[in-house]
């Protein structure tokens, strides 16, 4: 299954974006730092051309740090492009941004003139926690629920930087499926989007896969189970999740991994690396193939019928 999930503000805000970029002098992205290619915004690889770029890795303390390192690595590769990863537990480094942004450009630092600078980010990555501790005061609203920002804002926060603030925009179309059960995984699709029980098996997949002893550990397992619904069934019971009958109440449990996960209570972990995220984009190259050339012979197809 596809998540979808494209709010009529988020398509509004995508124009905004084309149309302010060319009064714009640096890109600011917000990213999760437990899944920064998940949470990155395609569109703005092509939009900002060779404007600067500075990637900005947040909730970085939810984050597995080694895997952090490693995509930082990785992004700065692409041009133009810094990165910082950050956490609202150390609100200090959040405030090098406006150090780093003079770094970038440094004439117009010394000039005296504004810099002006375009903060964009996914609903529920942390933009709106970051831009209140950048200004010194509140600005945006903030909160856990996904696509609370609706309209742009323009903020002064000192040091000659100007920032113009967007709603969260996620992609309009989630080719790679596991690209949006990470969202939704993550909290940044809404609640009432999404089947907390699918959404749950992904997880329980992951957790076994990539960190079975920090689940082991936080839900204190005697035995790793070998199945996805076998751990979801492992973790209802010690948590008291049943019904009459004994039986597991699956809805209750998926919701309580969900935001065990969510909160890091479970450990410190990404949920992809770029090695990963490089071959789900070889596969996701050979499924548009095939598509497209489905398309193509369905189209001669119907003009040979012609």
């Amino acid at each position: 299954m596809l998540i979808q999930w494209y709010p009529g503000h988020m398509h509004k805000a995508s124009k905004e974006i084309k149309q302010t970029l060319h009064n714009v002098d640096i890109v600011i992205e917000v990213l999760d730092a437990r899944i920064p290619f998940s949470s990155q915004n395609p569109m703005l690889v092509t939009l900002r051309g060779d404007k600067p770029c500075i990637k900005i890795l947040s909730k970085s303390d939810l984050a597995d740090p080694e895997i952090t390192q490693q995509w930082q690595i990785y992004l700065e590769q692409e041009h133009n492009v810094k990165t910082l990863a950050v956490t609202v537990e150390h609100p200090e480094k959040i405030r090098q941004l406006s150090d780093l942004c003079h770094k970038i450009l440094p004439d117009k630092a010394l000039g005296g003139r504004l810099i002006n600078t375009l903060i964009v980010g996914i609903p529920n990555v942390g933009k709106s926690t970051l831009i209140n501790i950048l200004a010194g005061r509140l600005i945006a609203k903030t909160g856990n629920e996904p696509a609370i920002t609706k309209m742009q804002q323009r903020i002064a926060i000192g040091n000659g930087i100007v920032l113009l603030d967007t709603p969260g925009v996620l992609w309009p179309n989630l080719e790679n499926k596991n690209t949006g059960y990470r969202l939704a995984t993550t909290g940044a699709i809404k609640d009432t989007a999404i089947n907390h029980e699918q959404i749950a098996y992904f997880a329980a997949e992951f957790l076994l896969q990539s960190y079975p002893e920090s689940v082991k550990s936080r839900f204190q397992l005697e035995h790793l189970p070998d199945s996805e619904e076998a751990l979801l069934k492992a973790i209802g019971k010690s948590r008291g999740c049943l019904r009459s009958g004994g039986q597991v109440d699956m809805d209750r449990v998926s919701k309580i991994l969900l935001a065990e996960l969510r909160a890091g209570t479970i450990g410190r972990m990404s949920f992809e690396t770029p090695a990963v995220m490089e071959l789900e984009l070889i596969e996701l190259e050979a499924i548009r193939a095939e598509k497209k050339a489905k398309k193509e012979a369905k189209n001669k197809k119907q003009k040979g019928l012609k």
